[in-house]
């Protein structure tokens, strides 16, 4: 068994620094979740296990609230995540032609990853922004009034 950390150094320091805004540690779980994630793209087992520990939680504990945020990815996901917002008010304006397109042109469906491990597509429920539907997030960077015409530049713009 090695003791070789998963989380690099540089993560580490971000979250401990967390540590001086919250009254105990296991209150910065969620920033801590998404420096993790920043650094390593999604948060593997190993990584969740070492985060528990440095915020004084159960590895339950910690899962509980990764799995429960569908901003948190805990199994790998590309550079480039797409979020697809599949809320009534997409659906209505388009969302379906949307996703095949993105189906087509990437290779994929949802929870899949293209092989050049480029972008990873997956569903998000409502996006807030229902009066530009359709509409996606890339990373986090917000796409409103989508339409075919418009996919090809947002997704050339994501190397």
């Amino acid at each position: 068994m090695t003791d070789e950390k998963i989380i690099s150094e540089k993560a580490i320091k971000e979250i401990e620094e967390l540590f001086h805004d919250v009254p105990k540690k296991s209150a910065a779980c969620i920033e801590a979740l998404k420096i993790v994630q920043k650094h390593h793209r999604w948060v593997s087992d190993e990584a969740l296990k070492e985060l528990a520990t440095m915020l004084d939680m159960t590895i339950h504990e910690l899962d509980s609230i990764a799995t429960f945020y569908n901003m948190i990815f805990r199994k790998p996901v590309g550079r480039h995540v797409i979020l697809l917002c599949n809320s009534v008010s997409c659906w209505i304006m388009g969302y379906e032609e949307i996703l095949h397109y993105l189906e087509n042109k990437l290779s994929l469906k949802y929870g899949e990853t293209t092989p050049d491990d480029r972008f990873t597509l997956l569903p998000i429920p409502c996006l807030g922004t229902c009066d530009h539907a359709p509409a996606l997030i890339i990373d986090e960077e917000l796409h409103r009034d989508l339409t075919i015409d418009k996919l090809d530049k947002i997704l050339d713009a994501y190397q």
